[in-house]
């Protein structure tokens, strides 16, 4: 039977993805063989993890192992696992792979990448591993029976958008990926993968620490029968002493458990012995996955029990905002039967979690002084992920404002960590000033940031949408409180200041008593409090916040999200000092009655909740006050 790829749109978007893979995009073809032993050592765990819950499965699981079998006549190479199998269903489901990962957005990302390396992250990313097979071949043959099933399923393709799929009627179980190579080119790093010694050598280089057998029929003396041969070491990394593995074994191995394509960015080993024993291998990936924020993601380290594979995407071991780390955790004393559910209350695994959490956090640190470049590219890639534990993980607070950077108004181009803005901070400054808005340019350029930086005050600047809600929700650093400078009041002066401009304060509050009444009157509706402000220096007004009020942003999203608020009324603060302010105090003070007063009154409070980005209740009537004031002074 002929079944084509779902629709026309998706042969044709499946048709350029496939193209784009055989074409070069891989400087080293040998990886094919990679992703399908790693398939095939995924299929095998799944077995035997499937036959531990299911004790009438029937299958067999005697000899799980792996097998590659080379034909140099035939030009031809399979690879063949004994494991779970699968299903018709799964077949159109999991070897369709192009299907379900965004494939226009893939290809939108891969035109976009400028070089090969690039393209080459973004395919790891997408999870097509698979579809690398057409790099070497021609055409690729599936044939697969489910353990448990009696009927099998046949699969190809020629990687041109269809494939064929019918039934096979005595498959054995698991499944065999036969790859019709295509003719070997070796100016286009095509090689003869026919040849049992290169496949040898890439396994050996690629795959020696998958834990199944990795068989291949030896060379037999005449007139005997050719053996099979275990080809690979099945050593566990983790189990090994880091004096016995190199660190291209350790990249290696990352690659297979994480499905990526490029080197982790750092490699983090852990072993405890005593009341109990496990041992943890750990990566910190070098990019984010595409899905990083996709709430569908996975996450989660791989858990073995006794060397025993029992879960993949343990969400047990990582908290969500480390739902980067990938890895491997082998523990010794748990049982094989372990569910998702008996782990999250499994009191091992809460005290391996809290020391995995703990060691990475502090290798996060170290790399901050030892290598701060690939700190940097860690920020970077991950900063806003990690940032989600400020709001829920209050044990490791303190140990991630110290692995966090912000940038600030002290370098336009280089964040800064809070460490060192504490170390610059002015004698008897007792706060961290921070601003939160939707860009640098909005925060450097509001009315708030006048009178920090005519006084040299440094302000981080907080863009990310995370952002909003953790600093509501940590009180400070290091015993420094963080403040916001859109919110409250803003004390600035020193003590020497203070006494300097005391008198001259106290006559301006006298002075602006009665417009600052009048306007509060007049702005009822939209302000709760008229003030004279100490953090304006050129504007005439600005929009503050209570001290405990929602950020207009933070309000935004939580509507955006369906919540009901009420409604939340803000303080107009005026600079004292500005012309616009001192003439409409003199201009009311003169003529009281004068409705034109109530209107430029209107213009100031529209004015500063543009300045700081935020949205008129009524545009059109603010343009048409507006004009009609511009048309009286031509």
């Amino acid at each position: 039977m002929t079944t084509p790829i779902e629709t026309l749109e998706f042969q044709s978007e499946a048709r350029q993805l496939l193209q784009l893979m055989i074409h070069s995009i891989y400087s080293n073809k040998d990886t094919f063989l990679r992703e399908l032993v790693s398939n095939a050592s995924d299929a095998l765990d799944k077995l035997r993890l499937e036959s531990y819950r299911d004790k009438d499965l029937e299958a067999d699981t005697t000899d799980l192992h792996i097998a590659l079998e080379t034909d140099p006549a035939a030009r031809t190479l399979t690879v063949r696992d004994n494991g779970i199998g699968m299903s018709r269903e799964d077949v159109v489901a999991l070897i369709g792979t192009i299907a379900k990962s965004g494939t226009a957005d893939f290809l939108t990302k891969l035109k976009e990448a400028k070089d090969a390396a690039a393209s080459q992250d973004l395919i790891g990313q997408f999870g097509v591993g698979f579809y690398s097979s057409f790099m070497v071949a021609d055409k690729v043959t599936l044939v697969t029976r489910k353990a448990g099933e009696t009927e099998g399923v046949r699969w190809e393709s020629t990687g041109e958008g269809t494939y064929t799929i019918g039934p096979v009627e005595d498959a054995p179980q698991g499944t065999a990926v036969t790859l019709h190579l295509k003719p070997e080119d070796a100016e286009d790093h095509l090689y003869d993968y026919a040849s049992p010694a290169k496949i040898r050598e890439i396994v050996k280089k690629y795959s020696d620490f998958i834990t199944w057998p990795i068989r291949m029929t030896g060379e037999a003396a005449e007139g005997e029968e050719p053996k099979a041969e275990t080809v690979n070491s099945m050593k566990a990394l983790w189990a090994r002493s880091s004096s016995e593995v190199t660190e291209d074994e350790y990249h290696e191995f990352y690659k297979h458990v994480s499905h990526d394509w490029q080197d982790p960015l750092d490699t983090i080993r852990l072993q405890a012995e005593g009341t109990f024993e496990y041992q943890a291998l750990l990566f910190l990936p070098s990019h984010a996955p595409m899905d990083l924020f996709l709430r569908e993601r996975k996450r989660g380290v791989q858990l073995y029990v006794k060397r025993v594979f029992i879960m993949d995407d343990c969400e047990s071991l990582v908290p969500e905002y480390l739902r980067f780390v990938k890895g491997v955790v082998d523990a010794q004393d748990l049982s094989l039967n372990v569910s998702r559910e008996i782990l999250q209350q499994d009191r091992q695994i809460q005290l391996i979690r809290r020391r995995l959490v703990k060691k990475v956090l502090s290798t996060v640190k170290t790399m901050m002084t030892a290598d701060a470049e690939k700190y940097a590219t860690f920020w970077r890639e991950f900063g806003r992920a990690v940032k989600e534990g400020l709001l829920d993980d209050f044990e490791n607070r303190e140990a991630i404002l110290e692995i966090s950077s912000f940038a600030s108004t002290h370098d336009a181009e280089k964040p800064t960590s809070l460490r060192e803005y504490v170390e610059r901070m002015k004698d008897g400054q007792e706060h961290i000033y921070f601003m939160t808005g939707e860009s640098r340019s909005a925060i450097e350029n509001s009315p708030h940031m006048e009178a920090f930086r005519a006084k040299g005050f440094e302000v981080l600047v907080l863009t990310d949408p995370i952002d909003e809600m953790w600093v509501d929700s940590v009180p400070g650093f290091d015993g420094k409180q963080f403040q916001s400078i859109a919110k409250g009041q803003v004390d600035l002066e020193s003590d020497e200041d203070k006494k300097a401009t005391e008198v001259a304060r106290e006559q301006q509050s006298k002075d602006f008593e009665g417009l600052l009444s009048w306007m509060g009157t007049a702005l009822g509706e939209d302000v709760k409090e008229v003030r004279l402000s100490s953090r304006l220096t050129t504007s005439p007004a600005c929009i503050v916040g209570d001290t405990h009020d929602l950020t207009p942003t933070l309000e935004k999203m939580y509507r955006a999200m369906g919540q009901e608020l009420p409604p939340i009324k803000r303080i107009l603060e005026l600079n004292p000092e500005h012309g616009l302010v001192t003439g409409l105090r003199e201009a009311h003070a003169a003529r009281p009655e004068d409705e034109g007063l109530a209107e430029t009154a209107e213009l100031l409070y529209g004015m500063a909740l543009l300045a700081e980005g935020g949205e008129l209740a009524d545009p059109s009537r603010f343009i048409k006050l507006l004009a009609g004031r511009l048309e009286k002074t031509l």
